[in-house]
């Protein structure tokens, strides 16, 4: 959330970094609703004040007919009061709901743009050698390893299930990616896969995003998209001492999203699901430090592919592209020779002090409390990043295993 005096005193900027990213800005209900909100404070207190001169007049008048009116005065400015609270209440919680909707600012160092054409390619490795035109989906079927058939006898399309090989593929990849945040000084959690709203709000996935979401019926309980929403609400209501920053996180989830708007898209394959894994890796850190924190955190996941030998290119989002709570962000995407692309296999966020205002997750220095700065990424997709290993790593008979995950196997290829 952004803070409603910056807005106010700083709007034309604030309205102008906001166009960059395609978001224009209703400076006008903001300055009325601002308005609002402070001459029913100034009424409140006047009354407030009109009550204790009236008190302190009814402790010293000693006239009963005099006594009855300051009495029925008080009544009086009580009614006004709850009248009054009322009408605040109802004006703070448009402007808070307005103010919810509203995305961050973009980083002054982002590239301006308008959308994913607009993002810059700020780092390759090495070129992609494979020659494999066939998709993953279509060689762990031919395996007889994945099966999207029961998903869908099971629960509906876009679910998958893994056997044999594969799923002990998939969870050797859990264990090397888990244990390599934490020899990094990520402290490992296991957190709830169910989340309440105020915790989604926290975070930024409420209220603009609720249809992407899987909502419990009858109840104020979602399936989690990511970990960054249980990892990063630990921390809400919280004032921290510049001694705990930073706050490094890593946890295994399954994620839920309900893929709304993407009808048809990445239908073939484990690409896009309802339901996949993920790593995630969060940190909380002091303003001053949050830059080199996004580094960090993109080198961090970067590294996972390094030691898996895929090819990735880092991509720096435009102000278009970026995410709605993020200030700035780098993609890693990861190359899938059957489609001769890259895609994104993990996104990096800074979200500056955009979530912590929504959380009210502060730290103390110098008796002055302020706002952190919080961050995420995620280290890695489990999913995709067994899709890509498996179209990279096929020779056309088998499946090779990278040699850095042979010690969580007994077996080093998948054959066919």
């Amino acid at each position: 959330m952004l803070d409603l005096k910056d807005i106010l005193n700083d709007k034309d900027n604030v309205a102008n970094k906001l166009l960059t990213r395609g978001y224009e800005l209703d400076t006008k209900f903001i300055e009325t609703k601002s308005l609002e909100r402070k001459n029913l404070i100034q009424k409140k207190e006047k009354l407030a004040s009109d009550k204790n001169i009236i008190s302190d007049s009814f402790k010293t008048t000693m006239n009963d007919a005099q006594k009855e009116k300051l009495m029925s005065d008080s009544k009086k400015i009580d009614l006004e009061v709850q009248s009054l609270k009322s009408s605040l209440e109802l004006v703070e919680t448009s402007l808070n709901n307005h103010l919810l909707e509203i995305p961050n600012l973009p980083h002054q160092s982002c590239p301006i743009g308008h959308n994913e054409n607009d993002n810059k390619i700020i780092e390759k490795t090495f070129n992609p050698q494979v020659d494999n035109n066939r998709e993953h989906g279509d060689i762990l079927e031919s395996l007889n390893l994945i099966s999207f058939e029961d998903a869908v006898k099971i629960t509906q399309s876009r679910f998958v299930v893994f056997k044999g090989k594969l799923a002990s593929l998939h969870r050797a990849l859990i264990s090397f990616m888990l244990n390599k945040h934490i020899k990094n000084s990520y402290i490992e959690y296991n957190v709830p896969y169910i989340c309440n709203a105020k915790s989604l709000t926290g975070t930024g996935q409420l209220p603009k995003f609720e249809e992407d979401l899987f909502k419990l019926s009858n109840s104020n309980l979602y399936l989690i998209p990511t970990a960054e929403v249980p990892l990063t609400n630990i921390y809400r209501d919280m004032i921290l001492s510049t001694n705990e920053l930073p706050i490094l996180m890593t946890a295994h989830t399954p994620c839920f999203r309900s893929e709304a708007g993407s009808y048809g898209l990445d239908t073939k394959g484990i690409i896009r699901q309802h339901q996949f894994e993920k790593i995630e890796l969060v940190q909380i850190v002091h303003p001053d430090n949050s830059d080199q924190a996004l580094d960090a955190i993109t080198n961090q996941a970067k590294s996972v592919l390094d030691d898996l030998e895929l090819p990735y290119q880092l991509v720096e989002l435009c102000t278009g592209d970026l995410g709605f709570s993020s200030q700035k962000t780098y993609d890693i995407e990861v190359w899938f020779p059957s489609q001769n692309k890259y895609r994104e296999i993990s996104s990096c966020s800074n979200f500056g002090d955009f979530q912590a205002r929504r959380l009210n997750m502060k730290y103390k220095e110098n008796n002055k409390k302020k706002f952190v700065h919080t961050l995420n990424g995620s280290g890695l997709a489990v999913g995709r990043t067994l899709a890509s290993l498996v179209e990279n790593y096929f020779d056309g008979n088998k499946i090779n295993i990278p040699a850095v995950l042979h010690k969580y196997l007994d077996f080093k290829t998948i054959e066919l």
